[in-house]
């Protein structure tokens, strides 16, 4: 029997609510009456109809690709040598993360610069004054404090389970039960039996670093899904043909990559078979869905209007702060100042080149998308 104290009951319904309080808030503010200040393409390239369906070509191999990526470290149990506790894991981690960090500093984090400083922009405030670095830099802190004040929450409630009365057998014999239901073996299941103050501190550590998965997990997911929700938009709402074709290679490349990100910390959290379908459902789900928003808004939604740069803008600049954090420091510094990375030389090596290819090969992409 698998057990598992699970203490973000409310994580995905919290999760559900921020998505479409974001994308209520941004549809409200395209479908204003904002002009374009921008000039009307034109020639060869925009094509309405040549565009929608190379838009819902995008939407199935978006899709599909997405799935395909979040879904392979989930897999990886079925083989040995890709388990959690395994290096061949660790390696492939940290090439996930550096397409992370990389999609936050060269994707996600130009755009921004690029929206809240054009020309299309009053120049008092927009280019009086950094928007961009100052968003990331508050998203970042942000980001620390949710980090910091949920696991310290989770923590607590998980110490509370824990306490004993060293003189009541009766009282020992319920916290070994209830450490039971804390720690789970991913390998063989075991179960842990016998006094608490044996297994107590061993079994509290492994619990601690279980809610700090799951922390990670859903913060990293929330910063990716923004983002998503952007890029599809845009792609949704364009009628430029030239420019849909690279980029439906380029996304689908991009969307693999960071999903494979995002399935690792899924692995790691240990979720139920519900929570993980959740997890996986938006994050494959949230590309097309910008792109399907973006085909409805096309007729009003002008990318080059004050409006929708200024939102777009700040909305990537949260984005990128929560990203560039979370790869830093939840998944890139908390493996390599770890026991298993500090422990081999060898194997820091070959995870800092993993890094240095994830992050270079989405790097590259960011010639297109």
């Amino acid at each position: 029997k698998r057990n598992c104290y699970t203490p973000m009951t409310t994580s995905n319904l919290q999760l559900i609510l921020i998505l479409f309080l974001l994308i209520s808030c941004f549809s409200s503010q395209v479908m204003s009456k904002d002009e374009d200040c921008g000039a009307e393409e034109s020639g060869h390239c925009v094509n309405k109809s040549k565009a929608r369906k190379l838009q819902w070509t995008a939407f199935g191999s978006i899709l599909a690709t997405s799935v395909i990526g979040v879904c392979l470290p989930l897999l990886t149990t079925r083989f040995k040598a890709l388990q959690p506790d395994r290096s061949y894991f660790v390696i492939v981690k940290a090439f996930a993360s550096g397409i992370i960090l990389a999609t936050g500093f060269m994707h996600v984090l130009p755009d921004s610069f690029d929206m809240l400083s054009s020309a299309c922009l009053k120049d008092n405030p927009w280019h009086k004054f950094p928007f961009t670095g100052f968003v990331a830099m508050l998203s970042a802190i942000f980001t620390l404090m949710v980090d910091s004040m949920a696991t310290s929450v989770y923590s607590q409630k998980n110490k509370s389970v824990s306490k004993v009365d060293p003189g009541n057998k009766e009282s020992n014999d319920d916290v070994t039960k209830d450490t039971e239901a804390v720690v789970i073996d991913v390998n063989n299941n075991m179960h842990f039996h016998g006094h608490s103050h044996h297994h107590g501190p061993k079994e509290g550590a492994e619990s601690q670093q279980l809610l700090r998965y799951r922390v990670i997990a859903m913060v990293l997911e929330l910063g990716i899904i923004v983002h998503s929700v952007v890029i599809g938009l845009s792609m949704g709402a364009s009628s430029n043909t030239c420019t849909i074709k690279p980029l439906i290679a380029a996304l689908c490349l991009h969307q693999m990559f960071e999903g494979m990100g995002l399935g690792g910390s899924i692995l790691q959290a240990q979720y139920t078979k519900m929570k993980s379908g959740i997890m996986v459902f938006f994050f494959s789900a949230i590309t097309p869905f910008g792109i399907v928003l973006g085909m409805l808004l096309s007729n009003v939604y002008k990318e080059n209007s004050p409006t929708a740069l200024i939102t777009v803008g700040l909305l990537n600049a949260s984005s990128a702060g929560l990203l560039i954090y979370m790869a830093l420091v939840d998944l890139l510094a908390q493996d390599f100042m770890g026991p298993k990375l500090q422990g081999s030389i060898k194997l820091q090596l070959k995870s800092y080149a993993a890094v240095l290819v994830g992050a270079g090969g989405m790097s590259f992409i960011a010639k297109w998308a």
